[in-house]
């Protein structure tokens, strides 16, 4: 039965995608944003959504809590149609919709050609952080968790190769073997570390454990890296301003717990710059 689900769910993406293109950037993403303003909450647990939000903001009123939720399937949806404009974005069609702050920094990493480990989380049309890397002129590999459904999996990661990053690494221990290759070769890595990982610590997120990656801490403990967080926000609805901040270097000496959680706390403070610009439908205390 999964697999008819997921053959329609294909199909309906893939016409969406083609209206996308033909509408144009500014009005698709408006109406992909409307549309899952409208039907996210339907095929999404509420309940999820709403325990999530609970832990991070406490003391949150249910105006505010609606706001949230209006704006992150807002931003889901204005995410998804522009996958169409990602090569215009790539290009110079687009390149005044994206400000980047901290370019000098991404310079000098590829002047140095010493590798770091770039980290994030799915924030706004967080595709766009990897590609301006990418664009900057580091060589770059990053970490991607493949979708479930395996028709729109396959599309989406022609996408991402031939627009956002070449080298895509399928999360896993297959994965961090590829990572440690191309590592040694002076390619800096990309992840989000926001996401639930099985093979990961429990670290405090929000006051409470969940499980985390420690692949940053890992390679700082083997390699005496540097990190450098990375940031994106979406303004005026289809434009977007990416901070890269000044690289973390870490003592190889700190343990992996603290490592992990000095980058949960920074992730905390990036999410609640704007809450509503957060995914939060993910079982992230699972």
């Amino acid at each position: 039965m999964k697999i008819i689900k997921y053959f329609f769910e294909f199909i309906i993406i893939s016409l969406l995608f083609l209206i996308y293109k033909i509408l144009g950037l500014k009005i698709s993403s408006f109406i992909s944003g409307k549309l899952f303003e409208f039907f996210g909450p339907l095929f999404r647990s509420k309940q999820i959504i709403k325990s999530n939000i609970q832990r991070a903001i406490p003391q949150i009123n249910l105006q505010e809590m609606n706001n949230i939720k209006d704006s992150m399937w807002n931003n889901y949806g204005r995410t998804l149609s522009e996958y169409m404009f990602l090569k215009n974005f790539r290009n110079k069609k687009l390149k005044s919709n994206i400000q980047l702050e901290g370019g000098e920094i991404l310079e000098q990493i590829k002047n140095e050609k010493t590798p770091v480990i770039f980290v994030s989380g799915h924030f706004s049309n967080f595709e766009l952080m990897a590609m301006q890397i990418e664009k900057s002129g580091v060589n770059l590999a990053a970490i991607y968790r493949p979708l479930n459904n395996i028709f729109l999996n396959v599309l989406m990661e022609r996408i991402r190769k031939k627009y956002i990053c070449k080298n895509q690494i399928k999360k896993g221990a297959g994965g961090v073997r590829q990572l440690l290759k191309l590592y040694k070769k002076g390619y800096s890595i990309a992840l989000m570390i926001d996401q639930r990982v099985s093979e990961g610590t429990k670290s405090k997120f929000f006051n409470e454990n969940a499980f985390t990656t420690t692949i940053p801490a890992q390679f700082i403990k083997k390699f005496d890296c540097k990190v450098v967080p990375i940031y994106i926000e979406r303004f005026n609805n289809i434009n977007f301003k990416i901070k890269v901040e000044k690289p973390i270097e870490f003592s190889k000496d700190s343990s992996t717990e603290k490592i992990t959680r000095d980058l949960n706390i920074w992730l905390e403070k990036m999410i609640l710059k704007d809450p509503g610009k957060w995914i939060w439908s993910h079982n992230r205390w699972k």
